[in-house]
């Protein structure tokens, strides 16, 4: 468990760090996302890149998760 942890961390880590890079090429910005703006205040939920995300990682604990 403790592996999972700090493999999730990481991941983390590393997709701040390129949040930048990603956000450039659509990541963060995909049709579905909702995205309001009244005022002063801006409110951004990313419901699709959350589900691509989750399917990735499903994905990838899937072929490198096994026992």
């Amino acid at each position: 468990m403790q592996k999972v942890f700090i493999i999730a961390g990481l991941l983390l880590l590393a997709l701040g760090l390129f949040w930048p890079w990603l956000s450039q090429i659509g990541l963060g910005r995909l049709p579905g996302d909702i995205a309001i703006e009244r005022g002063n205040t801006r409110i951004y939920v990313p419901i699709v890149t959350c589900l691509i995300l989750s399917v990735v990682a499903t994905i990838l604990f899937r072929i490198f998760g096994g026992r």
